[in-house]
């Protein structure tokens, strides 16, 4: 779990701008599968929502961590 070992080091400011970037890249994605043409990457869909998945939750625990 490399990327959440990253991720838990980043501050939310620098999370949130992550989030972001996975967010457009879905959008590219899903727009790619929706067109009809074979994605690049087949698993790249699956591993960016999964990313998504994962920087909500920190940001959640950091949350509940400072109330």
């Amino acid at each position: 779990m490399k990327i959440m070992k990253e991720l838990r080091d980043l501050p939310a400011e620098e999370m949130k701008s992550r989030l972001e970037e996975f967010k457009k890249e879905l959008l590219k994605l899903n727009v790619e599968v929706a067109t009809g043409a074979n994605p690049s990457s087949p698993g790249k869909l699956k591993q960016t929502k999964k990313n998504i998945a994962r920087i909500l939750t920190l940001l959640n625990e950091k949350e509940v961590k400072n109330k």
